[in-house]
């Protein structure tokens, strides 16, 4: 059990944040999910609405805003008042829960109701046996699988690494070691860089991983069906680091030795 944390500005635990890019329309939609109409009975053609992997809440929001043609802000002001269909741990806050996926939309769509299918959605994927047999495997809840397949979205370089980077979660909470991720600093601090600094790390926040142990208290973003299926099954392993070397290439131990020295690789790459 790691007992002293390294001091910051000489290792890294985890890799760094991906950058969350926005795709564009025609690589997102050849990875989301497709959803049925929100209303089928309009015969105007559908305009969609593409919402990728690992997009914050904020990000849903002003994208809905654009797709409805509706004032900035609009979206974000009718959360509490759409009825969502949030778990209790949620607090009201859809983080997590709006599901990645393309949305054909009407003229007659509003917030809510393009909300409300999203969390609908979220609910009937993340509701199904495998899901809660999975949770209860890894003595988590439902709530907090999805948390985790946030933090796995946001730090896998590739779908293959997913489960890995599961695991690591999984063996340093089992360990009682911090996750010290920076894709949880990088929500607390709204924002999306490779750059975190030792001063970031110090920063007060419930999603400040390094200070704080455990999971974060929600999601960090809205996690898509392979990161949620790396959640439930974590591929069998002991690694307690990782970090992306180069991109492509993301190197996983359980040697604190050999993780400075692809950390020294990682910095020579740099």
């Amino acid at each position: 059990m790691q007992t002293k944390t390294p001091r910051r500005g000489t290792i890294r635990l985890t890799r760094r944040g991906r950058i969350a890019l926005i795709a564009t329309g025609a690589v997102a939609a050849a990875t989301a999910v497709a959803v049925p109409l929100l209303l089928p009975d309009d015969n105007a053609r559908a305009r969609t609405l593409t919402i990728p992997e690992g997009w914050r809440s904020g990000q849903v929001y002003a994208a809905v805003d654009k797709a409805l043609k509706v004032p900035a802000g609009t979206t974000k002001k009718a959360v509490p008042k759409a009825d969502l269909k949030l778990p209790g741990d949620a607090g009201g806050n859809p983080e997590g829960y709006l599901f990645p996926a393309t949305y054909p939309i009407s003229s007659q769509s509003t917030p809510a109701s393009v909300l409300s299918y999203m969390v609908n959605t979220a609910n009937e994927k993340f509701s199904g046996g495998h899901v809660t047999a999975g949770a209860d495997r890894n003595a988590v809840n439902v709530y907090q699988t999805v948390t985790i397949a946030s933090m796995i979205e946001a730090e896998a370089g590739s779908k293959e690494d997913m489960g890995k980077v599961a695991r690591v979660i999984y063996n340093r909470l089992d360990r009682g070691m911090p996750l010290q991720m920076d894709s949880t600093i990088n929500y607390a601090l709204n924002r999306s860089t490779l750059a975190t600094s030792d001063r970031d790390t110090k920063v007060n926040s419930p999603y400040n991983t390094y200070a704080r142990m455990g999971l974060p208290p929600t999601p960090i973003g809205n996690p898509g069906e392979e990161a949620m299926r790396a959640a439930i099954s974590p591929t069998p392993g002991n690694w307690l680091y990782f970090v992306t070397v180069k991109p492509g290439e993301t190197r996983f131990t359980s040697d604190f030795g050999e993780h400075q020295k692809n950390v020294v690789e990682f910095n020579r790459n740099t």
